[in-house]
């Protein structure tokens, strides 16, 4: 339709959209003409590719050896009931012993997790309650954290290094695992380096800078996280594994997103290539209680496992590949007797008078 009139002798003004490709819709479009013949192979060839992948991925799933204990002690006959009610500074703690079998051998590396469950590491008071300039090591922040840790931030008008609630609750039971045969016990070697990752340990925790054999002076004038037995510059004897850059302690500050999680405690090294890391046979669990976990009912567990080149035991990509893939094959099936009994039919209607 033509513009309004314009005032007096003034250039009309046009609602006409201009005269380019793209306002007069004259781009060049591509639309998939869907038949018979591309849709039905695309749906035979998915289902022929993810059907053998997903197969593999299940198989390789499966053949991950993972042993678990749960230790929480809730039920009477567990020899660890008698910890149950333990609090964080008990002394001396409180030790049990669990023994158990393995069925089968565990044949190369094997990871040595403990779990958590009921156990919300991912409530946002407690992901903010940290203060990284402090555990980067830097100097001002160690002896004046940030207001994120509150209230643990101070105690009795020192600093807590490190601050806040993530690192106050951090997990402190000690496991050792012994191979028994005939009656006699061999301790099995956890390798305790090595289970945090490298940006984690070289970058983001660092120690206070200064001298750096003498963790205790670097720290002076702060205070031991409310719940710790020991403060921070005694979590190892190794220099280069004590302080914030304790392995275990950055593992603990790596906070799970989900209430059930599990976090690498140990590594267990092949020795040789003939023997297994973990031969089948007898074991046992000594584990020092300190960790209270009955108050929220939270449930505590020691898992063994092997991992392969798409990490550790998850059954659910294979089937998800297996279900998809078998999905399109169905399809492709169905549409081809659909297509056969009726595709013929109405071919004289599709031709143009």
């Amino acid at each position: 339709g033509g513009g309004g009139g314009g005032g007096g002798g003034a250039a009309v003004k046009t609602r006409k959209p201009d005269n380019t490709a793209f306002k007069q819709q004259r781009l060049p479009a591509w639309q998939p003409i869907l038949t018979a013949g591309t849709v039905l192979p695309a749906f035979f060839i998915i289902g022929l590719i993810f059907i053998p992948i997903g197969i593999g991925i299940f198989v390789t799933s499966n053949n991950i050896r993972e042993y678990e204990i749960d230790y929480t002690g809730t039920e009477p006959s567990s020899p660890c009931n008698k910890c149950l009610n333990v609090s964080w500074d008990s002394t001396p703690p409180c030790t049990c012993t669990i023994n158990f079998t393995l069925e089968h051998s565990f044949e190369s590396n094997v990871f040595m997790y403990y779990g958590l469950s009921n156990f919300y590491q991912n409530h946002r008071r407690y992901v903010k309650s940290r203060d990284d300039s402090q555990l980067n090591g830097d100097n001002s922040s160690l002896l004046n954290p940030s207001k994120e840790c509150e209230p643990y931030r101070t105690n009795e008008d020192k600093p807590i290094a490190p601050c806040g609630a993530i690192a106050n609750s951090m997990f402190n039971d000690t496991l050792e695992l012994y191979r028994i045969d005939n009656d006699t016990r061999t301790p099995i070697t956890l390798i305790k380096k090595g289970i945090a990752w490298w940006t984690d340990k070289n970058v983001k925790f660092r120690n206070p800078t200064g001298d750096g054999n003498n963790l205790t002076a670097l720290f002076q004038g702060t205070t031991k996280p409310v719940n710790w037995p020991k403060p921070v510059y005694m979590l190892d004897s190794e220099p280069d594994n004590n302080g914030f850059i304790n392995e275990d302690f950055i593992v603990w500050m790596r906070t799970a997103a989900l209430p059930t999680f599990r976090k690498l405690y140990r590594l267990i090294e092949r020795k040789d290539n003939l023997q297994p890391t973990l031969q089948a046979g007898k074991y046992s669990l000594d584990i020092a209680y300190n960790y209270p976990v009955h108050s929220f009912d939270g449930r505590k567990r020691m898992i063994l496992s092997t991992i392969s080149w798409m990490g550790g035991k998850n059954p659910f990509l294979g089937i998800a590949y297996i279900t998809v893939g078998s999905i399109c094959f169905f399809l492709g099936v169905v549409l081809l007797i659909i297509h056969h009994k009726y595709g013929n039919r109405n071919t004289s209607a599709d031709i143009p008078n």
